[in-house]
């Protein structure tokens, strides 16, 4: 069952990324603004000539018409495509809508309600199904694709902004406390084509003993791979990694 765009998106060139927030896209030879939904680097990718998918949002309260939904690091003129989904609130549409037509039964059952955005200590959690909670996250800094020949790579540094990530994750453990699972879901939107080698971050070695306290305590990690398309989005495959949080 598959996860449906209300409107088609349409396929154009970045031209520049300008800010964490906006792009530049050439869409039909017209130089467009749009919204980039991802605010993290994207890959060790000079985005600036690759193809993206470009949604179109019919709404006079929005300063930028046009959201970059995905991106693709196959050569230009590749006719199909591996889409790389960049939104990140579309990851969790995705996972509830995955959850509620049960595509997910694998990873959790036998629950009657999925609750969105749930508070656990001082944190907000992404969802709570039954008596499990989950929390989302899209990591885009390492993107698991071949590149094609003509893509471009920059030098990157290591990422530093680890703190949202770990707070939750202790959350997530204190949880089991009082409730019976929880687990941290890792949402990929494209196909796995090429292992690329993990950089840790600048605060490795504290982000490595929280996710060892985590697994001790019974936290659960799991990954989902995603076909992107122009149409919509597929479950590909659900896969448990949680022996490898021991490895952050």
């Amino acid at each position: 069952m598959k996860y449906v765009f209300d409107k088609e998106l349409q396929e154009a060139t970045i031209i520049k990324r300008n800010s964490q927030f906006t792009m530049n896209v050439d869409m039909n030879g017209t130089i467009v603004k749009c919204h980039c939904p991802a605010t993290t680097r994207i890959a060790d990718v000079d985005l600036a000539g690759i193809k993206c998918l470009v949604s179109e949002i019919d709404d006079p309260k929005r300063k930028l018409k046009y959201t970059v939904e995905a991106v693709s690091f196959d050569d230009p003129d590749s006719k199909d495509k591996n889409w790389i989904g960049i939104n990140l609130i579309l990851s969790n549409r995705i996972v509830e809508f995955l959850l509620n037509t049960h595509q997910l039964d694998e990873m959790v059952s036998g629950y009657d309600e999925v609750k969105r955005e749930v508070f656990l200590g001082v944190s907000k959690l992404d969802f709570l199904v039954g008596n499990t909670y989950l929390e989302v996250k899209t990591p885009l800094t390492t993107v698991n694709v071949k590149y094609g020949d003509q893509i471009k790579t920059k030098k990157v540094t290591p990422f530093s902004s680890t703190d949202r990530m770990v707070k939750h994750v202790r959350e997530l453990a204190s949880s089991l406390k009082d409730h019976q699972r929880a687990i941290l879901l890792t949402v990929q939107q494209y196909e796995e084509t090429e292992i690329k080698p993990h950089l840790h971050s600048t605060h490795y070695e504290e982000v490595k003993a929280v996710m060892t306290e985590a697994v001790s305590k019974g936290v659960e990690s799991w990954n989902i791979n995603l076909k992107f398309t122009p149409t919509g989005v597929s479950l590909l495959k659900l896969t448990n990694t949680t022996q490898d949080l021991l490895s952050y």
